[in-house]
């Protein structure tokens, strides 16, 4: 900050959000390497945490209802709880993106969700999102070959398109340009669902980078 510039008003200066102190404990580890995944795919993987998720039963009035039913099953959530109030505002918006609005369908949704994890080499991502994407779709063949090849493999033409839009957008920096929207706007894609697969691309570019600074993925044990 310059020497020149004004003092900043104390009640402007934003304070920071209290989080449950982590206590690394034994519990945390890493995978063995026999236990990595050997690539993307679409069976159902285990996540391992590098910080100690919070036990259930000592979650407090905050943290509880965040982490109702299968969510306080496994351990992201329960680590994200730490946090409880930037936990809540992530549901929220993973709620309202992929269920709560009316627009594009949730197979491409879902399908965003895929491609921007496959461009962010989240493989736990990539494996919960292509299996929505196959059931929803019921293209699962179509699904494993952009898992297998990336995002450059081509289906058709409205999936290319779409892939294609949300490859560039997750890039950083975004690689997205007006030839892309208008070329979705040619196959009959609405503003508001091309605003659907701006958003769906947006909040797995965020939930990648939990994923795969928080923790990594693991191959469940008596398979593979």
């Amino acid at each position: 900050m310059s020497e020149n510039a004004a003092p900043v008003a104390r009640a402007e200066v934003a304070q920071p959000v209290a989080a449950t102190p982590v206590s690394v404990v034994r519990e945390v580890r890493g995978v063995e390497p026999a236990r990595r995944p050997a690539g993307f795919t679409q069976e159902h993987l285990d996540w391992v945490p590098w910080v100690e998720p919070i036990k259930l039963a000592d979650a407090d009035s905050e943290q509880a209802p965040l982490l109702a039913g299968d969510r306080g099953v496994g351990p992201y959530f329960r680590v994200l709880a730490r946090n409880a109030n930037v936990l809540a505002h992530r549901s929220g918006n993973d709620r309202e993106i992929f269920y709560g609005r009316a627009g594009l369908g949730r197979a491409e949704r879902e399908l965003a969700a895929t491609v921007t994890s496959r461009h962010n080499g989240c493989e736990y991502c990539a494996s919960v999102h292509s299996r929505f994407t196959s059931a929803l779709s019921k293209r699962e063949s179509d699904v494993q070959r952009l898992l297998d090849e990336g995002n450059g493999a081509r289906i058709d033409e409205t999936w290319d398109a779409i892939v294609d839009f949300v490859d560039a957008l997750a890039a950083n920096p975004p690689r997205a340009l007006p030839a892309h929207i208008e070329r979705l706007r040619e196959l009959g894609f609405a503003a508001a669902e091309i605003h659907d697969l701006v958003l769906s691309t947006a909040s797995f570019s965020w939930a990648n980078r939990l994923m795969l600074t928080l923790g990594e993925p693991e191959v469940p044990a008596g398979r593979g």
